[in-house]
């Protein structure tokens, strides 16, 4: 029974919402007779779509690559960092203000220099994805390592452990649950970049073809690559909360949860 009700409200109820939804818009676009070029509907997208298919595709592993590039490489550089700014003071003090202060500025600021520095090719999106996807990894991985219980931080002292036995063995395996919470915020966010990136130089990718398609007034070949990025978003996002429930099996939903509205 309860596996039926968690059904229902999981699945059955969504998907109610957004057949709803697209019912109301197909009916107000035709009722109206809204121009396709000022809002297409429901239908025109996905015609648009089966039209598009082949070469919205390639744009789409385009777009793709320079997420998970950017992704992968801002885990890479983001967790050993946060492990070492626990191992030395010294590191995070001379860190931990430049990393805010890159925070800080906007990526659409400085997706222009790097369009100069490195071209117009995937590489300053890759970059750009990283620094959006960058911070949050280092900050809750370190939150993470910081967030350990004090008594067990006495019981290891009291066992003589050394201070990177006290990390790798008591501090990280603590941090991993806030590092998958950054790392499923920072994959939403790194398609996000990607996008920054390909709104202000390019020449491939779905960002690109929004903006080729929008100055041609194809409303609905923009709505369709919207739609990808969407769909891109939810997957990446499904996947890294698989990989989630692959390494933490113990991690209960309600300790997911706790973490997401940290």
């Amino acid at each position: 029974m309860g596996g039926s009700r968690d059904l229902v409200w999981d699945v059955a109820l969504p998907a109610a919402a957004v057949a709803l939804l697209l019912g109301a818009w197909q009916l107000i676009a035709v009722a109206l007779d809204v121009p396709k070029w000022l809002l297409p509907s429901p239908v025109s997208i996905l015609k648009a779509f089966w039209a598009w298919k082949a070469t919205l595709g390639w744009h789409f592993v385009v777009t793709l690559y320079e997420t998970v590039a950017g992704f992968a490489l801002a885990v890479a550089v983001g967790v050993p960092l946060a492990v070492g700014m626990i191992y030395s003071r010294i590191l995070h003090s001379a860190l931990y203000p430049i990393l805010a202060a890159v925070q800080s500025v906007p990526r659409s600021a400085i997706a222009p220099l790097l369009l100069v520095w490195f071209g117009a090719g995937e590489l300053p999106k890759v970059i750009i994805v990283f620094l959006i996807s960058f911070f949050p990894i280092v900050i809750n991985t370190l939150t993470g390592m910081r967030q350990v219980e004090p008594d067990l931080l006495d019981l290891t002292a009291s066992l003589c452990a050394t201070k990177g036995q006290t990390v790798w063995q008591v501090r990280f395996p603590n941090a991993i649950p806030y590092a998958f919470s950054a790392f499923k915020m920072s994959i939403t966010l790194s398609v996000v970049g990607a996008v920054i990136g390909e709104f202000v130089g390019a020449d491939r990718g779905l960002g690109y073809m929004i903006l080729i398609a929008a100055s041609q007034l194809k409303t609905d070949v923009a709505f369709v690559c919207i739609g990808l990025l969407a769909f891109m978003g939810m997957g990446l996002f499904a996947c890294v909360e698989l990989v989630e429930r692959l390494f933490l099996p113990w991690y209960t939903p309600e300790e997911r949860e706790a973490h997401a509205q940290a």
